[in-house]
């Protein structure tokens, strides 16, 4: 984890990232002939955190005609630390007037309905997801949406009529599962298959890390923005982090089994050293077991405990090989009927996100992650609830549950209160 760059990176390392190479799939350079060719592309960012900042960065080095010309956060100072920091990379291309700078939850439905906008970057937390993609879809924008897509089912739910949607509308959708823009681990899965290994048979991953940041709150904050502030901890806010962060596994797993659906899910997890107040009611370990209609097996172990060994890899088991994926080392092997080493160019995938978004939409050719992208939300939403019940829980189960974990909607006078923190065999599936 600590040696991959990341969209948080860019908050600490602005002078490098204005550097970002050149990659190989596609020139930010528009071909003209298309009558796009020379529309300037104009980008509204909502969620102005690290996360937010970084795919606000990589949009602007996608192409050479994009601006971003509005921006919508909770927070002032996360508003006016990433509008300094793009600002030191792309003064030429941040044309954001001080009107536009948008403070509380009402700035997303202003920059989603902006006629002059073409292109928005969702980034905020995932509670979020389901009603600001809707929105941007049926107001007919370009859409970047940072995973997981939902933290619930009826969530998901909603997304995935969006994403039909959208098809319809020929919208471009481009998804934060960005491991499936690596260019190592694409050849890999794709040797994977293509049969290199045989059957996949077993899928063992992990997402194991030390703690997360904690940020600090006012003492004239309400209960809700200290909350949003701290939205990590909170599941109706983030969905726990098996949903918020491992996802990036559980989504590889999916992509070795060829996105085929899990007929169930059994697991475990809790909290042991995460106990304390500030830390909201999320677990801060999980271990699930998939199974699959052919028999096949994923394993998921994940942990954001302290002090702890880390690993954060996806090792798939064939009835010819095995298939290493190392996210921490960035090694990519397979052993078996075929030895091979990926040994080729490597690439940032979270520019190359941003660039694959452009070109497609530079060429009138939408790209839409929406199907893929929903239902790997949806294998970790499943896995929460095996999770949290101690049940085994099947695909068809979770994604008709009508468990909803937050309010319909939020704004500043919203009152909410935490769920008691779940116990396998007495919280109850819904």
């Amino acid at each position: 984890m600590d040696n991959k760059r990341t969209r948080r990176d860019f908050l600490r390392n602005t002078g490098t990232l204005a550097a970002a190479s050149a990659l190989p799939f596609f020139s930010r350079v528009p071909a003209f002939g298309n009558p796009l060719d020379t529309k300037t592309l104009r980008v509204g960012l909502i969620g102005c955190g690290g996360r937010g900042t970084g795919a606000a960065n990589q949009a602007l080095a996608a192409d050479d005609n994009v601006v971003l010309v509005a921006m919508a956060d909770l927070f002032d100072d996360r508003l006016t630390e990433s509008h300094a920091n793009l600002t030191k990379i792309h003064p030429d291309k941040m044309k954001v007037d001080k009107s536009r700078r948008y403070l509380g939850f009402d700035g997303a439905d202003k920059i989603i309905n902006a006629k002059d906008i073409d292109v928005v970057i969702l980034t905020t937390p995932p509670y979020f997801r389901p009603e600001h993609f809707e929105k941007a879809v049926n107001a007919g924008k370009h859409i970047f949406c940072e995973k997981p897509m939902a933290v619930d089912a009826p969530g998901a739910r909603r997304v995935m009529e969006a994403v039909r949607v959208a098809e319809q509308k020929k919208l471009n959708i481009m998804s934060g599962f960005c491991w499936r823009y690596h260019t190592p681990k694409r050849a890999t899965f794709q040797k994977i298959l293509d049969g290199a290994i045989g059957e996949v048979t077993t899928v063992y991953n992990t997402y194991n890390t030390g703690a997360l940041w904690l940020r600090d709150t006012q003492p004239g904050w309400s209960k809700l923005r200290k909350d949003m502030r701290n939205w990590l901890y909170h599941t109706w806010i983030s969905g726990d982090h098996l949903i918020e962060q491992a996802i990036h596994s559980v989504d590889m797993q999916s992509w070795a089994l060829g996105d085929v659906l899990p007929a169930s899910v059994t697991g475990t997890g809790g909290r042991q050293s995460r106990v304390e107040p500030e830390f909201g009611n999320v677990y801060d370990h999980f271990a699930l077991v998939y199974e699959y209609d052919n028999g096949a097996r994923g394993f998921h172990f994940s942990r954001q405990q302290k002090n702890c060994s880390n690993s954060y890899a996806v090792e798939s088991i064939g009835t010819e090989g095995t298939a290493m994926v190392n996210c921490i080392r960035n090694r990519h092997t397979i052993t078996g009927k075929e030895t091979w080493k990926y040994d080729g160019e490597d690439n940032d995938m979270y520019q190359q996100e941003h660039d694959e978004l452009f070109a497609a939409i530079r060429a009138g050719k939408p790209v839409n992650d929406g199907k893929r992208m929903v239902q790997s939300t949806m294998l970790g939403i499943m896995g929460r609830m095996a999770a949290y019940t101690g049940q085994t829980i099947t695909y068809e189960q979770a994604w008709n549950s009508q468990e909803k974990l937050g309010p319909d909607t939020v704004d500043e006078d919203t009152k909410w209160e935490d769920a008691p923190v779940a116990q396998p065999g007495i919280t109850q599936f819904s």
